[in-house]
């Protein structure tokens, strides 16, 4: 059989690419969350028929990840993480810079004992999805190991069987509730791409005590909602540490959680229509909507979360950089890798729906009358190149990340909207497999994306 890699493809700027039949095998399903619960409540709005880097300092100048003497690096997070498992924990720096004792009890940096459970087993879970650990089972899931459940509140309704089938196209299945409007596939394969990306946060972030979200919601909160929820996985570990919150994960697609806390509720909704939630909640998540909406719908769904948060409420929204960076000159200007974010914004503002949201959501909240407003901005690798073990874990799951979510991110928008002409699914496959071999052949090859965090308040005089 031909390799996709080897064939020709056409990158921005070139003439019309050489077509090649290829096909891309669907990789096996994630491991579900584990865990006491409940199989999942999983219900749908009524009116659904009418229906997509160590931080930077304060200064704004990039910090390097990779090295522990510069100053302004960031206070790394303290993590066991996968890769020294075998040898030990990887050493945690202390806020000043130097190197802490993770076996010293009384160091008030070393990380804690729930902080090491959870990475590990996040680690081990991610490493039983995609082989790294042979011997741990690998979970298969079909759409009929989550529960379609009666109605259980007055403004939702059960789901209609059609929507746990969707539609295929082009190999990859989307969504039915707003068909093609939307980039991201609802399948296996772009699951397993949202289980990598949740866990580089993890490890990024797990210095935190609250490694999940940094708004400081009260000790009385009674409900959060996932907006954009995905595979679910955010909106069951919430559930998990917060037993006394109801959490709602909300997507146009069910999520593949075949067991979840009873406080978790997943819903199919789409939150572009009037919502019909009877209560307010004490904090509004989003996370990678970045193409879901166009610029009108962004402002209203601002508005929106403003008007269903209790007074004194948090919206946190956290959005990727789709470019490729490098700060050595490692990423050659003519790489396939180099171009990859200018060919997608392209793609997307042809479609309306920009991929910029990271660049532009901290106005927008503003704009819709959000105050208290903070931001962090993380630096994350992509591969293990980075000295520091953290970083270098984190770019690890990076790159497991991006080479399973790349057919994902560009199948829809290159097929409907590439420039200069839509492409063939064919010839996205092909430069999809080409990218791909960038990253794994990529030695020596020092590369980033940015991803933001912006998180705010709703004023407490506000009704």
């Amino acid at each position: 059989m031909t390799d996709p890699a080897s064939q020709d493809v056409q990158k921005p700027g070139e003439s019309a690419p050489v077509r090649a039949s290829s096909s891309s095998a669907e990789p096996s399903s994630p491991a579900p969350v584990s865990g006491s619960g409940t199989e999942p409540t999983v219900v749908a709005a009524t009116h659904l028929a009418t229906g997509p880097a160590g931080p930077i300092d304060p200064t704004g100048a990039p910090t390097d990840p990779t090295d522990p003497t510069d100053p302004t690096a960031p206070a790394g997070p303290t993590v066991v993480a996968a890769t020294h498992l075998a040898t030990g924990p990887a050493g945690p720096i202390d806020p000043t810079g130097g190197p802490t004792d993770p076996t010293d009890p009384t160091d008030p940096t070393a990380p804690t004992l729930q902080q090491v459970q959870q990475i590990v087993s996040y680690c081990i879970a991610l490493a039983s999805i995609f082989g790294a650990i042979p011997d741990l089972p690998r979970m298969t899931w079909t759409p009929h190991t989550v529960a379609m459940t009666p109605c259980l509140r007055s403004e939702t309704t059960s789901i209609a069987s059609s929507m746990y089938r969707g539609y295929i196209e082009n190999g990859r299945r989307y969504q039915t509730v707003k068909e093609g409007t939307y980039w991201g596939p609802s399948d296996e394969q772009q699951f397993e791409t949202f289980e990598a990306g949740h866990l580089v946060y993890q490890i990024l972030d797990c210095q935190e005590e609250n490694i999940l979200f940094r708004s400081p919601i009260p000790d009385n909160a009674q409900h959060i909602i996932d907006l954009g929820t995905g595979a679910g996985t955010w909106a069951v570990q919430v559930a998990d540490r917060f037993p006394g919150i109801t959490i709602h994960g909300v997507d146009l697609y069910p999520p593949p959680q075949n067991w979840v806390p009873p406080n978790c509720i997943f819903e199919v909704d789409d939150i572009t229509q009037d919502w019909t939630w009877n209560n307010k909640f004490d904090l509004i998540h989003l996370r990678l909507l970045l193409g879901a909406f166009k610029q009108d719908e962004w402002a209203a769904l601002y508005r929106r979360c403003y008007d269903n948060l209790q007074p004194g409420g948090w919206i946190e929204q956290v959005e990727l950089d789709v470019r490729v960076m490098s700060d050595d000159g490692s990423l050659k200007p003519d790489s396939l890798l180099a171009g990859w974010g200018q060919t997608f914004l392209d793609c997307a503002a042809h479609a309306g729906r920009p991929l910029d949201t990271q660049l532009t959501m901290r106005d927008s909240i503003a704009a819709a009358g959000f105050t208290e407003i903070r931001e962090k901005l993380y630096k994350c690798p992509i591969g293990e190149w980075p000295k520091h073990p953290v970083y270098k874990d984190a770019g690890r799951v990076n790159a497991v990340h991006w080479k399973s979510g790349l057919e994902g991110w560009a199948m829809w928008l290159l097929t409907k909207h590439g420039r200069p002409q839509p492409w063939s699914a064919d010839e996205v496959r092909v430069y999809v497999a080409k990218v791909r071999r960038e990253l794994t052949d990529g030695t020596g090859l020092h590369i980033y994306h940015f991803t933001r965090r912006v998180w705010a308040r709703k004023p407490l005089n506000a009704t």
